[in-house]
């Protein structure tokens, strides 16, 4: 009887054996054959890291080639939350620097996120700014390159070039409809790290960025600001609520010229009340 329970016992305990080994072998093979591509995609998220380099966004002519839209360089601020060792240091270094709390700053530093951008005070920096936070040699915080719109003539024109948000997408105007030729393909500098988060010291790669298309307009600047002065003279002569004037080529309806008041500065544009717009 003895023998029999011990013979059972045996029999129960291969039978596992083989099971586990089978369960085993079923999860190398599901592994390995099935699942791989997410596992790699999770390991190349773990190890891969990009840091952003912006587009310029294409430029806005007049007919003759003269300057409606362009763009200045700026500086931005991303950090990389686990490459930063001493938080509460570079937390409060930060938050000197930027005029903001410590608790703001804190709270982007800490992020479980593999690239951080400090938004919006980081975004635009002037170069003193940019050149404090540089001097500090923090880890893991990155200075990079950015692109502002700018318009020259600032009022002139605006309600027909319109303006575009913080991140460079066209909100109103030729801005807006002509957006997806004008936003460029942003590149990158890619590197590897470790389970860390810390760089590590493999060569890196860089992918170009390309800048958007240019937008040509039948607008004469020229026309236009003698429009816009006529304008100006108008409302204040008529003390009217509001003018329009539209120059039209009478022979191919080419618009050479296109203004109405009130007005707004597209590089200030949040400053106005949104009917303005």
């Amino acid at each position: 009887m003895n023998y029999e329970n011990i013979y059972r016992r045996q029999r129960v305990f291969i039978i596992l054996v083989v099971i586990l080994f089978i369960s085993i072998g079923i999860k190398i093979f599901y592994t390995e054959f099935i699942d791989y591509k997410k596992i790699n995609s999770l390991a190349n998220d773990l190890w891969n890291r990009e840091l952003p380099i912006t587009a310029d966004r294409g430029l806005i002519l007049d007919r003759n080639g003269k300057l409606l839209a362009g763009n200045i360089t700026t500086t931005s601020l991303i950090v990389v939350p686990r490459q930063i060792k001493d938080k509460e240091k570079t937390a409060k270094a930060l938050s000197e620097v930027l005029n903001t709390t410590y608790d703001n700053i804190y709270g982007h530093i800490t992020k479980n996120t593999s690239i951080e951008r400090i938004h919006p005070e980081g975004r635009g920096l002037s170069y003193d700014v940019a050149d404090k936070i540089n001097s500090l040699n923090l880890n893991g915080v990155y200075l990079l390159k950015e692109s502002k719109r700018h318009y020259p003539y600032n009022n002139v024109l605006s309600h027909v070039l319109g303006y575009v948000g913080i991140d460079n997408q066209g909100l109103s105007g030729i801005e807006y409809t002509y957006d997806k030729y004008l936003t460029g393909t942003n590149g990158a500098i890619k590197y590897l790290s470790d389970g860390k988060g810390n760089r590590l010291n493999i060569s890196e790669s860089y992918s170009e960025p390309y800048n958007g298309f240019n937008v040509l307009l039948t607008i004469d600047i020229d026309l236009q600001l003698a429009i816009e002065n006529e304008l100006d003279i108008a409302m204040s002569k008529y003390n009217a609520d509001n003018a329009l004037i539209i120059a039209m080529n009478p022979k191919n309806g080419e618009i050479l010229g296109m203004a109405s008041r009130p007005s707004f500065d597209s590089n200030n544009y949040k400053k106005y009340d949104y009917h303005l717009l």
